[in-house]
C-alpha cells in the first residue's frame, strides 16, 4: 500500500479550507503541515519524507502504511535470526565428538569405527559462506531498519514528522534563547496521537493491526485540530 497509494497532494483549482503559505515550487496555497517534495515535484500533505526505496513519498496518506512496512519487515529480520541461529551454530560450533575408548582395545572387542571432523569440500565452503552471507545482511538490516523504526516510533509519539521534527527544533533553540518555551501544537500526547496515527477512530480498535489493514488516516490532510482549539 505504501507503494502504491496517493501520499496526498493539495486539490488543484479549488478553494482550501484553510492556507499558511504558498509554495515557492508550485506558486500554489499550502494548507498546514504540507511540504514540496523536490523528487516528485508536487506538494505533499503531512510530508515526511521521500522514501528511496519504495519511489513514493511518505505523506498524510501513506505514513502509517510505510511504518507498518517497517515494522512488519523487522519482525520478519527477528524470525529468521532467531530460527537461523540453530542453523548456523550446528554449522561453526557443533563439532563431532570421539568416542572415549582406546583404538587399539576398541578395535579387537567390537568393530567401531571412530569418527573424525569431515574434510571440507565446495559444497560445505559454499554452505557456509551463504549461512554467512545471510547472518551479516539479517544483522544490519536489522540495526538500520531498527533504527528507523524506533525513530518513526518516537515521530508519532511526539505528534510529529520528520520535517517538523527539524523544524521545531530550531524553533525550541530559537525561542529557548527568548525564555520562551516552544509546544508543538499538533501534540495530542502519546496515547493519542497514536490513535490519530493509526487511524483507530469510528469504532476501530487495536485488533485491526493484527493483520494488514487499508483503512485510511484520520482526516483529509487539508487541515489539523491543534491543542489550542477548544471546544
Amino acid at each position: 500500500m505504501a507503494l502504491t497509494t496517493n501520499p496526498g497532494t493539495p486539490p488543484e483549482g479549488s478553494l482550501l479550507p484553510e492556507v499558511v503559505s504558498i509554495c515557492k515550487k508550485c506558486i500554489a496555497p499550502k494548507p498546514p503541515r504540507t511540504h514540496h517534495c523536490s523528487i516528485c515535484n508536487r506538494c505533499v500533505l503531512k510530508m515526511d519524507h521521500h522514501c528511496p526505496w519504495l519511489n513514493n513519498c511518505i505523506g498524510h496518506f501513506t505514513h502509517r502504511y510505510f511504518f507498518m512496512f517497517c515494522s512488519y519487515m523487522l519482525l520478519g529480520i527477528m524470525f529468521l535470526m532467531v530460527f537461523g541461529y540453530k542453523i548456523a551454530y550446528e554449522e561453526y560450533f557443533n563439532k563431532p565428538t570421539t568416542l572415549p575408548l582406546n583404538v587399539s582395545v576398541a578395535a579387537e572387542a567390537v568393530n567401531v569405527t571412530v569418527p573424525t571432523a569431515p574434510t571440507k569440500n565446495s559444497r560445505d565452503f559454499a554452505r557456509r559462506y551463504y549461512i554467512t552471507f545471510t547472518a551479516l545482511v539479517c544483522i544490519g538490516v536489522f540495526f538500520a531498519l531498527g533504527a528507523l523504526t524506533m525513530w518513526h516510533a518516537r515521530l508519532i509519539t511526539n505528534g510529529e514528522t520528520s520535517i517538523e521534527a527539524h523544524i521545531n527544533k530550531k524553533e525550541r533553540i530559537r525561542l529557548g534563547k527568548e525564555g520562551i518555551v516552544y509546544v508543538n501544537p499538533y501534540d495530542f500526547g502519546p496515547r493519542r496521537n497514536w490513535r490519530r496515527f493509526l487511524g483507530l477512530t469510528h469504532g476501530r480498535t487495536w485488533r485491526h493491526l493484527l493483520w494488514p489493514s487499508a483503512h485510511p488516516p484520520e482526516g483529509s490532510g487539508l487541515t489539523w485540530d491543534t491543542i489550542y482549539q477548544t471546544g
